[in-house]
């Protein structure tokens, strides 16, 4: 499975600390994310991570086109929903992008961890069929 991983500034140390909790399962699929919370992930996990541009230059739209092209399976966006700046990936784009192509995305530690657990038990197998 092709999973996007997004988080904004304030949530990149969670994000680390969720990719470090949940390495093993992370390891077994190919992973997506914008530059600076790809680096990051990378730094602290050794996971291998295709990096897109920063979120502010294009990053998100990057990602936003492999979820249009059907390329991507699962996106986890931890955001802030109180105080995103201004030059942070805009989640009302990507969740939009996912409703439109029925891609499972979380925005918060809770729903993530519920979907990676959903990943490895194989509920989200039906993926592969509606490629």
């Amino acid at each position: 499975m092709n999973i996007g991983l997004i988080a904004h500034d304030t949530k990149k140390k969670l994000m680390q600390n969720f990719c470090i909790a949940y390495r093993g399962i992370l390891a077994k699929n190919e992973l997506y994310a914008t530059g600076t919370t790809g680096r990051l992930i990378e730094e602290v996990t050794n996971l291998n991570i295709h990096k897109f541009l920063a979120g502010h230059l294009g990053g998100e739209q990057q990602l936003g086109a492999q979820i249009e092209h059907n390329d991507i399976d699962l996106i986890i966006f931890l955001r802030d929903p109180v105080a995103p700046k201004r030059h942070e990936p805009d989640v009302h784009t990507i969740v939009r992008l996912c409703d439109a192509h029925n891609i499972p995305i979380a925005t918060n530690l809770a729903t993530a961890e519920l979907l990676i657990k959903a990943l490895d038990r194989g509920d989200l197998d039906w993926r592969e069929f509606y490629k």
